[in-house]
């Protein structure tokens, strides 16, 4: 069986088993992802937010924690969903159980939209771009991650949820849907190049201001086995734009 867009979580030992993964205080998102994320951001005093795909807003606590003035988490798994309303509640935080492609976006609304290991399931980036481009003020920020197109290009090194030893990189320039095995479900996500990431984000109106590959960082590693591992191939691409001008005609 098969799962697209958030609807794995909703799966109770499929949710446990990420939220332990999650937890590792060397997995990717905690080790490599989350630092280049809090530089990205920078300050967020007084700041709107919106976090697509929000997962269980724990980012959300820490944002509002920083001085966040509000925080809109959107997230397409119900069982996610209160799991991140515990976690802002008694803060100026929303969760919404809805996917980004059907929320609202209201226009002119957040300083920063932010979505984190999540636009790769998402098949059409062009509509998303353009209507987060809508929701943020004037020279608002967009900083998001995904999994690394070197890794979502091909699976056939990855059989199971396992460790890779090694990873095969083929057909990079087929962008479109592919099969990932993960923690003993098959979940649907999209590859793109970065190229077509880039080019999308500059037609919906953005500047791209920063990309980073992960580069992986000693001290932000508390096993040096680990450290040595991630030097082998990224697994993270962040984007960091601001919005400019208008968008395109798609």
């Amino acid at each position: 069986m098969e799962f697209r867009g958030a609807s794995a979580y909703d799966h109770e030992d499929f949710f446990s088993a990420y939220m332990k993964r999650r937890e590792r205080e060397d997995s990717p998102n905690n080790a490599i992802e989350g630092p280049i994320i809090d530089e990205l951001f920078g300050d967020v005093q007084h700041k709107d937010i919106l976090d697509l795909g929000c997962g269980d807003a724990e980012f959300g606590k820490e944002l509002l924690n920083r001085g966040a003035e509000s925080y809109t988490g959107v997230e397409g798994s119900e069982q996610m969903a209160d799991a991140a309303r515990k976690n802002v509640a008694g803060k100026n935080g929303t969760i919404l159980h809805e996917s980004m492609e059907s929320y609202h976006y209201p226009a002119d609304t957040f300083d920063i939209v932010t979505s984190r290991f999540a636009i790769h399931y998402v098949p059409d980036i062009q509509e998303l771009f353009q209507q987060i481009h809508k929701s943020l003020k004037e020279n608002g920020k967009f900083v998001f991650s995904v999994q690394h197109p070197l890794t979502t290009s091909s699976f056939v090194s990855k059989k199971t949820g396992d460790k890779r030893g090694n990873w095969i990189v083929d057909d990079y320039f087929l962008e479109g849907e592919r099969k990932e095995p993960w923690i003993d479900r098959v979940v649907v996500k999209y590859h793109r190049t970065i190229e077509q990431y880039f080019k999308t984000l500059t037609a919906c109106g953005f500047s791209v201001t920063d990309l980073r590959e992960g580069t992986p960082v000693r001290e932000h590693f508390s096993s040096e086995d680990e450290f040595t591992r991630r030097q082998r191939i990224p697994v993270v691409l962040v984007f960091s734009c601001s919005k400019l001008k208008s968008c395109k005609d798609s």
